[in-house]
């Protein structure tokens, strides 16, 4: 089976199993664990932020930091297509009682000045007040779109104007460093705190990392406890991690199979895509076929990837997918598409 569901099911290498069978450990609670420190340290410093806080996942990084940085009732202002609120269970109701006011950025990812200034609600006897403003790159929902320095700073400052924090939902934000050109924390040094991910790209097993001022930092720590996620001998996990973050340059690979994939998949009759910015490429499907039956005959064919919706699907490149079986791949769909057609 080819796996082209998402970046999320890459295996540890040996490396990482030695590291994590090997790893000098403590209890991370109490703040003594040793390779979670590095790994806290070397995460903070990649993306120019003072603290960093090892977390199981990133959809906890996400909710952790909405938690810490508004108050219940306030407004969180975010793209209608963002992940944390599309993909992470109602959190940002149910974990802190935040309502989200969303805006449509459109293929630009990312609200505009204007957009921002329109969404920002004053405190008053009768209003919330506006908490926080998320924004995300690379964006999942709208493709994995690499989102610019300017268009990242430009929500930033107009949020900034207007007294409201922002976090970044970087979950894939080397992706767009690599992308772009751009050292990472010139995608993440606008925003007050940034959220990235060891699990997808990177190739960890498992975690995230929460970054930003060593005081917000404090704070998140009470609230991933309060959440579930402190954790004690974690540094088998967290010595993973450390290695994973060698593997931000690479991903280039990812991002030229990627393109390789779209290319291939776009010359088969009935589909179509676009060229992608990073490692997840969205496919549009034509009307005669539902989504879910290409994936169902794919799957047959032995390549797996999801439908998003009855006329679209996404698949995404990653470590363990060589350019040589995504052009296997590529031949499997459109063997699928045929046997649909038959």
């Amino acid at each position: 089976m080819i796996d082209l569901r998402s970046d999320t099911v890459t295996k540890p290498s040996q490396a990482m199993r030695d590291a994590a069978r090997d790893a000098e450990v403590g209890d991370d609670v109490y703040g003594d664990d040793p390779s979670v420190n590095e790994l806290e340290r070397r995460a903070a410093d990649l993306v120019g932020k003072e603290k960093a806080l090892f977390v199981p996942s990133g959809t906890m990084g996400n909710q952790v930091a909405i938690r810490t940085h508004t108050e219940r009732g306030q407004e969180l202002v975010v793209d209608e297509q963002a992940h944390v609120v599309k993909w992470e269970v109602g959190g940002v109701a149910d974990l802190s009682g935040v309502q989200a006011r969303m805006v449509d950025c459109g293929p630009r990812a990312v609200p505009t000045a204007a957009q921002v200034e329109a969404a920002h609600v004053e405190e008053s006897l009768h209003r919330p007040g506006t908490g926080l403003l998320c924004v995300e790159n690379t964006h999942n929902s709208r493709g994995g779109v690499a989102v610019g320095v300017d268009e990242i700073a430009e929500a930033c400052e107009a949020a900034h104007d207007l007294g409201v924090p922002v976090h970044l939902d970087g979950a894939r934000v080397f992706n767009a460093s690599v992308a772009l050109g751009v050292a990472p924390e010139e995608l993440t040094g606008p925003a007050d705190t940034v959220n990235f991910c060891l699990s997808k790209g990177l190739g960890a097993p498992v975690g995230s990392i929460l970054a930003g001022p060593e005081g917000f930092v404090e704070r998140a720590r009470r609230v991933r406890k309060l959440f579930g996620g402190g954790m004690r001998q974690a540094g088998i996990v967290a010595a993973p991690g450390l290695l994973a973050l060698e593997n931000v340059d690479r991903l280039a690979e990812d991002h030229a199979n990627a393109r390789t994939l779209a290319a291939g998949l776009d010359d088969i009759a009935g589909l179509s895509t676009r060229e992608p910015d990073t490692n997840i490429v969205m496919l549009s499907v034509e009307a005669d076929v539902h989504a879910d039956d290409l994936v169902a005959a794919c799957e047959e064919h032995g390549v797996a990837f999801g439908a998003r919706d009855a006329s679209s699907a996404r698949l995404c490149t990653h470590l363990d997918v060589s350019r040589a079986e995504v052009r296997e791949a590529v031949d499997r769909v459109a063997a699928a598409v045929g046997s649909l057609r038959a």
